[in-house]
């Protein structure tokens, strides 16, 4: 196993939006397979073809592409171990299940769905086992020439892998160590389905990371219990000098009370679970995404990243790159994580005041738009420059806030109490002053403006920044006065000072 290149996969299924917890071990395959020098396979597990969502594989690879997960072979972008759709490799696992049948580690089962529930309900925890295997419809209790006869008439069947009941299965997992299971508790797990001539996941992800060389499965607690069997299935096949090592991480659990993460505590508590805005293509209904809410990525993922691990240090902050050289499996928690919602809106805001202007503009811009307001995106940069450090946590909370770089105040009112505190009598005429200093300027810029009228209002004996940004504002809001009024340029602020003398007189 040292020897061998590290190699782990993720591998959704296309029956939905992707959840946010998928997101997370997408994230920590990536980050294990970097540190490593070594390679992420993107698998599509569609074989289960009663639960497939048009649209679904596509969001998928969008949502990937937007957080900046890149993988290095699998569907949409090739590699040497394709087809990479579980759909288009039943000639694979069809050899595979062949195998176990004739080496009489599997078996041929014809018992109906409605055989098996009647069975469940006279028999309280009725388990498909070496126990019950005797009594039921399958190729361990008929002739074998009845099985062929059912088989070539068309009957639909399943093939069950043969657990041997009483053995301690050992699974080598990196964050729990070693988990011991004996078999007597496995049921026979169907391996494979005729109805749709596809195998179950427990013998295609098997198969599939077998010939893909994968070296590590890092994936979600709930997969535990389904590690033993697949320890047996590695061993049935005598590849046990190729299995890989397991690491099953800790579940995200809800931000208040118990139980795992769901959709249901986003919508009620207002958060999105899922990457990408979805369009639930059977119900129409919209669902959230933290892309179309306005996160950035880089805050998604540093967010995501620190559910469950951490890197022993009290640093928060931690680019993509920071993470790969960080990340340890060994340190990932047992316990599952609380998901704070709250601590990703930290993230975003921190990341909103790292993020260089030109990349915050756009969001902006389209508010603006959406707003009548056409304004050259360079001057809308300036305006992300100057606010941003205001307490947002996206880039549209900002309109509100700076809505005064756009329009002129339409009122002046006195019953605003930063108004009423700030335009005494006496403070037109001093505005008055004030718009002849700044009209005589022979420059307009931030440091022209600063140098004469901090100099004036210390001659004066006055303190004319809050009249003055009522003038310009309206209010008490908004950036630095001498850049907001470098940015409405001399004849708009003039303007507006004069306005504003005009109505509060």
């Amino acid at each position: 196993m040292t020897d061998r290149k590290v190699r782990v996969r993720f591998a959704p299924s296309p029956t939905g939006p992707l959840h946010i917890g998928g997101v997370r071990t997408a994230l920590y395959n990536y980050l294990f397979a970097r540190q490593h020098g070594g390679e992420l396979v993107f698998r599509i597990e569609d074989t289960d073809s009663s639960r497939f969502v048009p649209g679904a594989e596509e969001y998928i690879i969008e949502s990937f592409r937007w957080l900046g997960i890149r993988f290095d072979e699998g569907v949409g972008i090739g590699g040497p171990h394709g087809p990479y759709r579980q759909s288009e490799r039943r000639d694979i696992y069809r050899r595979y299940v062949e195998r176990l049948l004739d080496e009489g580690k599997a078996y041929v089962a014809f018992d109906t769905p409605e055989e098996l529930n009647a069975r469940r309900a006279a028999e309280a925890n009725f388990q498909y086992d070496a126990t019950t295997r005797g009594s039921m419809r399958n190729s361990l209790t008929m002739p074998a020439d009845e099985v062929r006869r059912r088989i070539d008439a068309g009957e639909q069947y399943v093939v069950r892998f043969k657990v041997e009941p009483g053995e301690d299965v050992h699974v080598d997992d990196i964050i729990r160590g070693d988990v011991k299971i004996n078999s007597s508790v496995l049921d026979d797990k169907v391996l494979y389905k005729s109805a749709d001539d596809l195998p179950t996941y427990h013998l295609a992800n098997i198969v599939d990371d077998h010939l893909m060389e994968i070296t590590h499965v890092i994936r979600g607690e709930e997969w535990l219990p389904s590690a033993p069997l697949h320890v047996l299935l590695y061993r049935a096949f005598g590849w046990q000098d190729t299995m890989p090592r397991f690491a099953h991480l800790p579940l995200l659990l809800k931000p208040d009370g118990k139980g795992k993460l769901s959709k249901r505590d986003g919508d009620r508590l207002g958060f999105p679970v899922f990457p990408l805005e979805w369009h639930d293509p059977k119900t129409g209904d919209v669902s959230p995404g933290y892309r179309e809410s306005g996160y950035l990525p880089e805050a998604v993922v540093n967010f995501l990243a620190l559910l469950g691990w951490n890197p022993g240090t009290e640093q928060e902050l931690l680019s993509m790159d920071d993470l790969v050289r960080l990340f340890d499996l060994a340190k990932c928690s047992k316990a599952g994580a609380r998901f704070d919602y709250v601590k990703g809106l930290w993230f975003n805001k921190e990341y909103i005041l790292m993020t260089d202007n030109a990349r915050l503009a756009p969001e902006l811009d389209r508010i603006l738009r959406q707003n009548g307001i056409e304004e050259p995106i360079g001057r809308v940069e300036a305006v992300v420059g100057m606010m941003k450090m205001k307490k947002i946590n996206f880039i549209r909370e900002l309109w509100p806030l700076c809505d005064f770089f756009f329009r002129a105040p339409e009122t002046y009112s006195t019953d605003d109490k930063f108004v009423r505190k700030n335009w005494k009598e006496g403070t037109a005429d001093e505005m008055r002053r004030l718009a002849a200093l700044l009209a005589g300027l022979d420059r307009f810029d931030v440091e022209s403006q600063r140098a004469a009228v901090d100099a004036w209002a210390e001659e004066q004996g006055v303190r004319p920044w809050n009249a003055w940004r009522v003038c310009l504002v309206g209010t008490g809001k908004g950036p630095d006065m001498y850049e907001l009024a470098a940015f409405l340029g001399r004849e708009e602020s003039l303007a507006r000072m004069q306005r504003a003398i005009d109505i509060l007189g």
